[in-house]
């Protein structure tokens, strides 16, 4: 119990239990539009080049919302932040599907964009559950977020089909009803948050911290983002998230089309993409718990680089896979989900750790905004690279952008850790 008689423990505990299941029931709704979105634009558009686009659009609205998202949770809490992330999501939903039905390109990526909102939530939410943690265990609350979006993640995209049979049932084009079921879950969490999010835990540790919240200053984007680069840490923490999200992107985002060559029959193309994409979401989260520990344990920048490994292995069994191979791009997928876990996790950790709680909101919107910019860019070089040299292109050149976070890695200092407490700095 604190000074101000609040059990800053027992309210930790109660906002990563929330978080969890706001993050998890919100996974559902975007996993369901990473399986279909591509695919939208597909059909609207008539070729493989504007798949990219489609993600690219989504990816690119996660990366820009980010930064609004920040600033709102810096001046009124976490929960504002996210439940308004939430909101824009629910209008991209609805929007995608007024797109989907009148077969407009522009309304479509305008739609997939606002749609990247709830992405946008779901990677904030990780650093709401740093908040009011202690720093020997910041790892492992981050990652416990991370991991609530395995429940809804590896069920959306599995969900492609009964969508196709809402929106057949709803008079609307197949794939649109699958967001219909997005719009809905969005709808859910944003009410769950601002209901059950209390007390606020940014505002809590800022009061906590002695600095309250009114007095917190609201600095640039880019100021922020020179105060984590100023720190060896923090830009080792920020390159690991940037090029862990691109890699993961670049390669995900042209699965699903590439596999839809196999000329197999729609409905079991779509049954198994679903598969593989749930294989790949569960790589993403599944193991975060015990990505968060290795962290939290072994050390940040050792968690980082196994997550590089793990990407260039994954880039070179997933890109010589034909279309077909469902069980090799399967296990290319997962260890793409995997070496992204280890990236985000530790990296995100890095961030927080390498600037003062007031500063965190901003710094990590921004970290979050360069992240989706490089995954945006992957994703919009997909639809070429597929048409120019195949998937195996498309995975070369992802894998390629894992070489900046290898030079950063062997510049980064590699201090003594002690008690269990990883590598960054642990300011509180």
């Amino acid at each position: 119990m604190t000074a101000d008689g609040v059990d800053a423990v027992r309210v930790q505990r109660r906002t990563v239990a929330v978080l969890s299941g706001g993050v998890a029931l919100g996974g559902l709704g975007v996993t369901v539009g990473i399986t279909v979105g591509g695919l939208l634009a597909r059909d609207v558009a008539g070729t493989d080049t504007a798949a990219g686009l489609g993600q690219t659009a989504s990816v690119l609205g996660a990366a820009v919302i980010a930064v609004p998202l920040a600033r709102i949770s810096d001046r009124a809490g976490r929960r504002a932040g996210l439940a308004a992330g939430y909101a824009v999501a629910v209008a991209g939903s609805l929007l995608t599907v007024l797109a989907a039905t009148l077969s407009s390109l522009p309304l479509l990526l305008a739609g997939l964009f606002a749609f990247g909102a709830a992405t946008a939530c779901g990677l904030q939410a990780r650093y709401a559950a740093a908040d009011l943690a202690a720093p020997e265990h910041r790892a492992r609350s981050l990652s416990l977020v991370v991991w609530a979006t395995t429940v809804g993640a590896v069920l959306g995209p599995n969900l492609a089909g009964p969508g196709a049979a809402l929106g057949r049932a709803l008079d609307l084009p197949p794939l649109g009803g699958a967001v219909v079921v997005s719009a809905a879950v969005f709808s859910v969490v944003a009410v769950g948050l601002v209901l059950l999010l209390r007390p606020d835990p940014l505002l809590l540790a800022r009061r906590l911290g002695g600095r309250g919240a009114a007095a917190a200053p609201r600095r640039a984007t880019a100021a922020a983002l020179r105060a984590v680069w100023a720190s060896p840490s923090g830009r080792l923490g920020l390159t690991a998230v940037v090029v862990s999200h691109a890699v993961m992107v670049g390669v995900m985002v042209m699965t699903p089309v590439h596999m839809g060559h196999a000329g197999a029959g729609e409905g079991a193309t779509l049954r198994v993409i679903g598969l593989v994409i749930s294989v790949h979401v569960a790589g993403m989260y599944l193991f975060s718990p015990l990505v968060g520990v290795l962290s939290d344990r072994a050390g940040r920048s050792a968690t980082v680089a196994a997550g590089g490994v793990l990407l260039l292995g994954a880039a070179a069994l997933a890109g010589t896979a034909p279309p077909g191979a469902a069980v090799q791009l399967g296990v290319g997928l997962l260890l793409l989900g995997v070496g992204w876990s280890c990236g985000l996790v530790a990296g995100s950790t890095l961030v927080s750790e390498a600037v003062d709680v007031t500063l965190r909101p901003t710094a990590q919107g921004g970290t979050d905004l360069l992240m989706g910019l490089g995954a945006a860019l992957a994703g919009v070089v997909g639809g070429p690279l597929l048409a120019v040299g195949g998937f195996g292109l498309v995975a070369g050149v992802s894998a390629a952008l894992v070489a900046p976070l290898v030079v950063v890695w062997l510049r980064t200092p590699r201090p003594a850790r002690a008690g269990g407490v990883s590598d960054g700095p642990g300011s509180s």
